[in-house]
C-alpha cells in the first residue's frame, strides 16, 4: 500500500522557507479549501532537469491572475523555488506541483484581505497509467459532465476549482473499468479528456479541439511543434463526437499522461498506429525520458 500524501518524508517549499513534509499544513478554514480560490501546476523533472519550467510558473502567475490575486514571489524565484524543491528530496526524476491559495484571515466569499500562499512539493511518480495498457491504448470513458463555457467560469486558468468535474468524472469511469473519460463542451463538442488534451489522426493528418474552453498545454503545444517537425499537418477545429468514428488513431498528451495512445471512447475504437507511436518516442527522447 502507498504512503498517504500527509504521511511522507521530504520537504517542502512553503512561503518562502523549505520545511519538512509533515510541517507543511493550512487551516481548516483556509479560503481555497471552501471557496476553491487556488491555482495550480503539474511539472515533471527528467534528469534532475524540470521540463518547461518557465512555462508552467507563468501559467502559474496568469492563472492567479485570473482568480483574482497576484503571488507575492516573482517567476524566477519560483524557478528556483522548484529547482531546489526538487534537490532537497534528492529527486532527478519526479513530479513537482505549486500551489498558490488563498489563507484564512477572512471567512466568506469575499476574501480581499487574506494572505496568499506558495507552497511546492516533489515527489516520484510513475507512468500516469500501467505500462502495459499505455502501450496498446488506454480506454475512455464518455463523461457526463462538460467543460463550462468562458462566460460562466474562469477556464484558462489552471484552477482547483475547475476540476471537481473531472475528478467526478475519472472516478465514475474508474468504477466502469475505463482509465479516464472524454469531456465534452458545454455545446457538445469533444473537449479534453480529465487531465490531458486529445488528438486523433484520419489520413495521416492530426485533427484537434480548439482551446477555447479549456487549457491549451504545455505538453500539447510540445507535441504539435514535434509533428510539424515530423511535416505532419495538424489542423484545429471543432469535433463533433460523431466524427470519432472516422479517426483511425487517437492519443491524449498531458504533463502526466506524456503521449498515450487511445484504444476506446465509449462507442469508437482506435488502433494505435504508427503517428502515435513516433510521437510518444519524440516526446520520451527530447524530455530525455
Amino acid at each position: 500500500m502507498s504512503v498517504s500524501f500527509d504521511q511522507r518524508d521530504g520537504y517542502i517549499w512553503y512561503n518562502g522557507d523549505m520545511v519538512a513534509w509533515a510541517d507543511a499544513q493550512v487551516h481548516v478554514l483556509t479560503h481555497g479549501l471552501h471557496y476553491g480560490s487556488c491555482v495550480f501546476e503539474g511539472e515533471r523533472a527528467y534528469g534532475g532537469s524540470i521540463f518547461k519550467l518557465t512555462e508552467h510558473t507563468e501559467r502559474l502567475v496568469f492563472s492567479a491572475r485570473e482568480l483574482g490575486f497576484e503571488l507575492p514571489y516573482s517567476v524566477e524565484e519560483i524557478d528556483r523555488a522548484c529547482e531546489e524543491t526538487l534537490k532537497a528530496n534528492n529527486l532527478v526524476d519526479g513530479y513537482l506541483r505549486p500551489v498558490a491559495w488563498r489563507g484564512s484571515e477572512m471567512m466568506g466569499v469575499s476574501a480581499q484581505n487574506n494572505r496568499i500562499n506558495v507552497a511546492i512539493a516533489a515527489w516520484e511518480w510513475p507512468s500516469y497509467f500501467n505500462p502495459e495498457e499505455r502501450l496498446k491504448g488506454i480506454r475512455l470513458d464518455m463523461a457526463k459532465y462538460r467543460r463550462p463555457a468562458p462566460e460562466t467560469a474562469p477556464c484558462f486558468a489552471k484552477a482547483a476549482g475547475l476540476y471537481m468535474i473531472c475528478t467526478l468524472s475519472k472516478h465514475e469511469a474508474e468504477g466502469k473499468g475505463y482509465a479516464d473519460a472524454l469531456m465534452l463542451d458545454w455545446r457538445g463538442h469533444v473537449a479534453e479528456a480529465t487531465g490531458a488534451n486529445v488528438f486523433f489522426v484520419q489520413d495521416g493528418v492530426l485533427h484537434t479541439p480548439t482551446p477555447d474552453c479549456f487549457l491549451d498545454g504545455i505538453t500539447r503545444r510540445t507535441v504539435m511543434q514535434l509533428a510539424r517537425d515530423r511535416g505532419l499537418e495538424i489542423i484545429e477545429r471543432t469535433i463533433l463526437p460523431e466524427e470519432m468514428q472516422g479517426f483511425s488513431e487517437c492519443f491524449i498528451t498531458g504533463t502526466a499522461a506524456e503521449v498515450t495512445p487511445v484504444s476506446e471512447i465509449g462507442p469508437y475504437r482506435f488502433t494505435p498506429g504508427e503517428i502515435s507511436a513516433a510521437l510518444m518516442q519524440d516526446y520520451s527522447t527530447l524530455v530525455g525520458a
